[in-house]
């Protein structure tokens, strides 16, 4: 697969990203860079390589669902410093277009 300018703008476009005409050329060449190195590994010839696995057999390490009391909303809203209606209030950091 080959990068291409137009490739990486709607890219950025999708994301929400505003780039320079610089950052457009050099993250052009370094996808293409990148895309050219994945096929090189994907020529390689596995067949007759066994599959690695973990050292260390795998273990859950999830902790056990259990209820149990958490804070009063009462006591932790004082701590933030901007409330509205009982909630915490945060600065926008997502701008739609």
């Amino acid at each position: 697969m080959h990068i291409t300018k137009q490739l990486v703008e709607h890219l950025a476009k999708l994301s929400l990203l505003e780039l320079s005409p610089e950052e457009v050329e050099r993250y052009t060449q370094e996808l293409d860079s990148l895309m050219g190195y994945f096929e090189k590994l994907n020529r390689l010839d596995t067949a007759h390589i066994d599959p690695t696995f973990h050292v260390e057999p795998p273990t859950n390490v999830f902790r056990e669902d259990e209820v149990r009391e958490s804070f009063k909303r009462e006591d932790l809203l004082p701590v933030f410093p901007a409330q509205e209606d009982g909630a915490i209030k945060v600065p926008k950091i997502i701008e739609a277009s």
